[in-house]
């Protein structure tokens, strides 16, 4: 591994039809944007794990003992762990709390985003070995698909309104108002809306989409 003293956080819900990818219900259908998400994580975890960079943890929303996650860890090189907290923000910060107790440099991302690729998760790396206090790569939407910490500011994840093309921008006034060093990397694209199921399916991910059905 190149860097044994970090870790891969992935965020993840379980694949529950009506729960999971809700934005993409009108396209798929319940069932469709459910199987799309399951697919998602496992691409994924690929990335992640055969990056060999550093440990991943899987960081599993609502119910870890759904059998989903328990085929994540028979699938793949991954811890379990479950994520804490009554709002997105409080929950990314609790895991980035955990994980900085063991690794001195923390990437996390979500399942929203195939085109992330082994190279940005190096890159982001390197950003904050460099010295970077936070290493953002914004997504075209306004939000962002990965966020790096070397240290925790509870600050940078209050009062965001996650969900929105603001999301960005409140986190970089944060990163300014604390006087943090960070760096933002190239933007890319995530998979949310209805719209971006075009883009995917003009992509070399288009085996990602091409099982969902309604």
């Amino acid at each position: 591994m190149r860097f044994p003293d970090a870790r891969i956080v992935v965020f993840a819900k379980p694949p529950i039809p009506g729960h999971a990818k809700t934005r993409l219900i009108p396209a798929l259908g319940q069932r469709g944007a459910s199987e799309l998400h399951a697919r998602l994580v496992k691409h994924t975890l690929t990335t992640a794990t055969q990056a060999d960079l550093c440990p991943v943890e899987l960081y599993c929303a609502d119910k870890r003992q759904h059998p989903f996650f328990a085929e994540c860890l028979r699938n793949f090189p991954v811890t379990l762990k479950q994520q804490r907290g009554a709002d997105l923000g409080e929950r990314m910060a609790n895991a980035f709390d955990a994980a900085l107790n063991s690794a001195r440099h923390i990437i996390l991302i979500g399942s929203d985003c195939p085109a992330l690729t082994a190279t940005d998760l190096a890159l982001a790396f390197e950003s904050l070995i460099a010295g970077h206090d936070c290493v953002l790569k914004p997504a075209a939407d306004g939000g962002y698909v990965l966020i790096g910490l070397s240290r925790l500011n509870h600050r940078i994840f209050r009062d965001i309104d996650w969900g929105t093309d603001r999301v960005l921008t409140q986190t970089q006034a944060k990163l300014k108002a604390i006087h943090w060093h960070w760096q933002a990397l190239n933007t890319t694209w995530d998979l949310d809306r209805p719209d971006d199921l075009d883009r995917l399916k003009n992509t070399r991910l288009e085996h990602l989409f091409s099982s969902s059905s309604t």
